[in-house]
């Protein structure tokens, strides 16, 4: 059964096991879901109200076109909460190659590595296309939902920097250096604009509150 079928508490009790999958990986991209789900739940309770049909119909397209592109990134989203823990079972089944067969092994690894890099690159590199957007969201949501908006914010930070920390804990298992700097300098830029676009939304949260 995929972790995305399971109950709310079975999921949250196979985390709780002495099993290392579903790890930090699935939940970052389980906690980056939640928050763009959170953000679109503020956009439907945003755009049928009196205030938000007055707004310039350029902003409502725009509110509109992020919604949908929110959409999409949830759907993707919940497909890597699976990805990820199926990469690194890959990695597990390339480690009970036996050693004797030293190039069937070092490919199954090298090959199994780079699909447990990518699944969390992913989740880093859609999340923060949603996290850019939440500025623009703030700026014309129903006020009453800017706390669930700040709470959107934190949540895909974390799922962010959480699939980050699942790049570069993998990166050692690569054997191209050039593609080992790439994505540490990928994952520190990224971690970096995170960062401030967190702090700004939130800043304008507490504004508001």
């Amino acid at each position: 059964m995929k972790l995305i079928d399971l109950k709310i508490t079975e999921f949250i009790n196979q985390v709780d096991s002495n099993s290392p999958a579903p790890g930090g990986g699935s939940v970052s991209a389980l906690i980056s879901t939640l928050g763009v789900s959170l953000a679109r739940m503020v956009g439907h309770l945003s755009v049928t109200k009196k205030k938000f049909k007055n707004l310039d119909k350029d902003v409502q397209e725009q509110f509109n076109k992020n919604l949908e592109h929110l959409e999409t990134i949830k759907d993707e989203l919940i497909t890597l909460i699976d990805k990820d823990t199926e990469a690194f079972n890959e990695i597990m089944k390339a480690f009970q190659i036996p050693k004797e067969e030293t190039e069937k092994r070092m490919t199954a690894l090298e090959d199994a590595t780079l699909e447990a890099i990518k699944v969390p690159y992913k989740v880093v590199t859609i999340s923060f296309k949603a996290l850019e957007m939440l500025s623009f969201m703030l700026a014309y949501s129903n006020t009453q939902t800017v706390s669930d908006l700040g709470v959107s914010a934190l949540s895909i930070a974390a799922g962010i920097e959480g699939a980050a920390m699942n790049v570069l804990i993998n990166l050692p298992g690569l054997s191209n250096e050039e593609h080992i700097s790439i994505y540490k300098n990928e994952m520190k830029n990224i971690l970096n604009e995170t960062n401030h676009l967190k702090q700004n939304i939130l800043n304008l949260v507490y504004e508001y509150l």
